[in-house]
C-alpha cells in the first residue's frame, strides 16, 4: 500500500515557507491522509506537524518528515492510548496544476496464510 494526497499549491513560488504554510493550513487533512496507514490497527492521526526542515531534492521535488499523536481509541474495549509518531513522505509540485502531491512510504500488504 502507498498512499497520496493532493492539496491546492496556488503559489508559484516553492521557497520552503510557502510549502509549510500549506502544511500547516491543512493540517486535518493531513491527519486523514496519515490514518489510512494505522486504520488496520484502529488508530488516527491527529495533531500533525513537520517535523525540521523539507529537504528539496530540486526546486519542485524534496522529503519531508511529519510527526503527529496516533491515537487508539475503542470506547467497547476501554482503550485510549497516544503516542507520538513519524512519518517520512516526499513530495511533488505541479506548478501548471498548482498542487502539492505527497506521497506516503511504500508498505508491503500482508497476504494469505497458507492453510
Amino acid at each position: 500500500m502507498q498512499e497520496t494526497w493532493s492539496f491546492d499549491f496556488p503559489n508559484t513560488d516553492t521557497t520552503p515557507e510557502q510549502l509549510i504554510q500549506t502544511l500547516e493550513k491543512e493540517q486535518k487533512e493531513l491527519g486523514i491522509f496519515l490514518s489510512y496507514y494505522f486504520k488496520k490497527e484502529g488508530a488516527l492521526a491527529e495533531k500533525v506537524r513537520l517535523k525540521g526542515e523539507p529537504e528539496f531534492a530540486d526546486a519542485l521535488n524534496g522529503k519531508l518528515v511529519l510527526d503527529f499523536d496516533l491515537v487508539h481509541f475503542n470506547a467497547c474495549l476501554a482503550i485510549h492510548e497516544q503516542k507520538r509518531d513519524e512519518l517520512k513522505l516526499t513530495f511533488e509540485i505541479d506548478q501548471t496544476n498548482k498542487k502539492l502531491k505527497l506521497v506516503g512510504p511504500y508498505w508491503p500488504e500482508r497476504g494469505m496464510d497458507e492453510i
